[in-house]
């Protein structure tokens, strides 16, 4: 029996009760179905009154749903408030959301976003928890700082460069307990080299010598002053960014006070790592292992800052990635493969910005001077296919190893991986072996 028009329309239509808003940063569009009200869409200013406005008209058009465009960061107000009022709310990438062709207006865009909606044809992106939220807004801004404090430690450099004064060309690290020492000195009025280089530690390669020459300069007034200006910035950043590990430890204090302790397990060897410099002063590892349930800075290649990082973009809760491949492609570090009649046509990673696969990706760039398995692995890679691939195959690597931990709750085993790497060796070195013997074989042929 052939089907009606209207019998078509009902089977597409999944989400009856889905309404569409088109997300501005002065003003939103918000589509209803036709039925609900006499004007399906509306245009509402992005004012906190105007945002409730929204939430009591669309309770009263009956909307249980809602689909919103990720625009920049104008939709999270909106987004948590209608959460509140017990929408279900969908964030949904604007890849997906893409309009038809013709005339583009944003009044036509969220009449597209609610059809696409009801039709059940989007997917709703990762969204964490309040918690997580929290932690991530402190790890990120944590960033921040750190990457302003590097910028102002350039402008140090560039200052003294043009006084022509090497120190930072003669110790490793401008911002280490010499670097800082000496400076200070210099912008106390202290010009004595001497004098100057007797503030180096112990530990400082270079000798007497060659600090007290890479201390003489041009002891110009403006370029000590813009020096004056980095060193006072760099401190005060980290001023600030001792404050945000305050708030950070209070986050992680307040999720471990409502932690259900789990069974004992065997404690593990833990490996001795040096600590970043940029690292908290406070014990990241002991609240990484209380929420996550294991210890992933013993894995090569992730410390306690990187961490801290990954928990407070993802959360402790896996869950929310059903596979291992799931979790991978969310974190952008798999080929996005295109395949049309029977053909590979491109395999590049999707042009979408992850910063928890971005993380994994500079943890596993990292690992260039390790010793271990996932060092050999990344130094392979590397050669095989250069510096950014390598960090792709790494970090997806790394991913995978956390992603098992953390959902099967077992505890980092090297060997496995040693173990691994043996039989990839023993299989190289198998090809090889009959490589000899076939052009032992030719030569003889050929005498």
């Amino acid at each position: 029996m052939k089907k009606t028009k209207k019998e078509v329309v009902e089977m597409a239509m999944m989400n009856p009760n889905a309404a569409g808003i088109d997300i501005g940063s002065t003003e939103h569009w918000v589509a209803v179905p036709e039925d609900r009200d006499a004007e399906r869409v509306r245009r509402f200013t992005a004012f906190t009154c105007d945002l409730h406005q929204i939430a009591r008209w669309l309770k009263k058009c009956g909307i249980t749903t809602i689909a919103m465009e990720s625009t920049g960061i104008y939709w999270l107000n909106l987004f948590l408030l209608l959460e509140d009022y017990g929408f279900e709310v969908f964030l949904v990438n604007a890849r997906n959301v893409k309009n038809v062709s013709g005339r583009k207006t944003d009044m036509s865009d969220a009449e597209w976003i609610q059809k696409l909606h009801s039709c059940g044809l989007l997917s709703n992106s990762f969204q964490p928890d309040n918690y997580t939220r929290e932690l991530r807004t402190y790890t990120r801004h944590r960033q921040n700082l750190i990457r302003q404090a590097s910028r102002y430690l350039q402008h140090m450099q560039k200052s003294m460069e043009q006084m022509n004064i090497k120190l930072h060309k003669v110790i490793r690290d401008l911002a280490g307990k010499t670097g800082m020492s000496i400076v200070s000195a210099i912008l106390d009025g202290e010009r004595d080299t001497e004098i100057l280089a007797e503030l180096r530690d112990r530990c400082v390669r270079a000798s007497k010598e060659t600090i007290m020459k890479s201390l003489e300069g041009t002891w110009r007034e403006e370029y000590l002053f813009t020096l004056q200006q980095a060193y006072d910035s760099f401190h005060f950043v980290h001023a600030q960014m001792q404050q945000c590990d305050e708030n950070i430890e209070k986050a992680l204090k307040k999720r471990e006070t409502i932690e259900v302790p789990g069974e004992d397990k065997d404690p593990v060897n833990k490996k001795k790592k040096t600590k970043n410099k940029n690292t908290p002063k406070f014990d990241v590892d002991s609240y990484l292992k209380t929420q996550l349930g294991v210890d992933i800075t013993q894995i090569d290649g992730i410390d306690s800052l990187s961490g801290l990082n990954i928990l407070g973009e993802m959360g402790s809760d896996f869950s929310k990635w059903p596979t291992r491949k799931q979790f991978l492609s969310w974190l952008n570090l798999v080929p996005n493969n295109k395949q049309s009649g029977g053909k590979l046509i491109s395999s590049h990673l999707m042009n979408k910005k992850n910063t928890a696969g971005h993380i994994f990706r500079k943890c596993g760039s990292c690992l260039w001077k390790s010793k271990g398995p996932l060092g050999d692995y990344y130094r392979i890679q590397r050669a095989k296919n250069g510096g950014k691939a390598a960090a792709i195959a790494t970090g997806n690597k790394l991913a995978s190893i956390v992603y098992t931990m953390v959902t099967h709750q077992v505890e980092y085993d090297e060997s496995i991986l040693v173990k691994m790497k043996r039989h990839s060796q023993q299989k190289r070195l198998d090809n090889l072996q009959k490589k000899v013997a076939h052009i032992q074989k030719e030569l003889e042929e050929a005498a």
